[in-house]
């Protein structure tokens, strides 16, 4: 029951956060105060992630390293430049310029393993990639928003190293102990962890919209074709360089869509603790948008899949 309960979940994963979302923006009074625990739901979503994490996951590093190295690179290469040249083109106001930064400077979201699924794309490498560059976001994170975010405000790189090590990292390497130590639990946790997910990534989300609603209204439509230009110009721009790299069909849908979906809860946590409200915005906003371009790019890819298995059988 869990176990089906939890797939539901996930594949009505874009139903649940656009009821929230509705929500939060017609009654704010109802996610009044869960702002604060923002960072905790993380944690939640970033153990869930620690449990299933398996060591078969990094050993596909070894086995085929170019495709991982490249999906790790792109990840965090295309996305901050993409966000700056972005921020810089359109003139953003220094808040709105710092959100859009963050989820530039993010790791890849867990919902990307999902999207590789659906488009029969590399899975393994999709997750392997998910799983380094959300390990790597403790110093990289931090990293790149110092470099390219002081033009419009202070940054402290230890502080977002803390921020990113306590809501990124340690759950993580409690979900990895876990799984050591206590494989039973660890396994049937794996049925109820989707729903868990799905739960914690919405109230997130709804806190945030609630929280930012009058800056939404008044900057919504701005924010939303940036988000929008970055999301889709990280798709197409890690296919493209997939493709000049000469990695295979599949591992090139994988990068692609580990390059464009971002870990934008994670932007949007580290918005609340060290910046202004605004900054909480594009995060948001992102979470929205990927949840909706994800799926339709997932299905394109699913469908070019199926037409050629289909012409293969009717040539043989």
């Amino acid at each position: 029951m869990l176990q089906r309960i939890g797939h539901f979940a996930s594949k009505t994963f874009l139903v649940w956060v656009l009821l929230v979302s509705i929500i939060a923006f017609t009654a704010p009074h109802l996610f009044t105060g869960v702002g604060d625990i923002i960072p905790y739901l993380l944690g939640v979503v970033m153990l869930g992630m620690g449990l299933t994490i398996k060591v078969s996951d990094f050993k596909l590093i070894f086995k085929y390293p170019k495709p991982v190295i490249t999906g790790v690179v792109l990840q965090y290469t295309i996305m901050p430049l993409l966000a700056y040249l972005i921020v810089k083109a359109f003139q953003l106001p220094p808040d709105i310029a710092i959100g859009v930064l963050l989820v530039g400077c993010c790791p890849g979201g867990t919902t990307s393993n999902v999207m590789s699924y659906i488009a029969k794309a590399n899975v393994a490498l999709s997750v392997t990639i998910t799983s380094i560059s959300t390990i790597l976001a403790p110093v990289l994170t931090p990293g790149f928003m110092y470099l390219f975010a002081r033009e419009w405000m202070d940054v402290s790189f230890m502080s977002m190293f803390a921020s990113v090590t306590k809501v990124v990292l340690v759950p993580i390497l409690i979900g990895l102990l876990v799984q050591r130590f206590f494989k039973t639990f660890s396994e049937k946790s794996e049925d109820v962890l989707p729903l868990v997910s799905v739960i914690a990534i919405s109230i997130i989300l709804g806190a945030v919209v609630a929280g930012s609603r009058e800056l939404i209204i008044q900057t919504g439509l701005l924010i939303f074709t940036v988000v929008i230009a970055h999301n889709v110009l990280g798709y197409a721009t890690g296919y493209f360089l997939a493709n000049v790299l000469k990695l295979n069909y599949p591992d090139k849908k994988a990068v692609s869509i580990e390059v464009g979906m971002q870990n934008s809860a994670l932007a949007t946590s580290l918005a609340t603790v060290h910046f202004n409200p605004l900054a909480a915005v594009p995060g948001a906003v992102f979470s929205l948008v990927h949840c909706i371009t994800g799926p339709i790019l997932a299905r394109y890819w699913a469908k070019r899949a199926e037409h050629v298995e289909r012409s293969k059988r009717s040539i043989a």
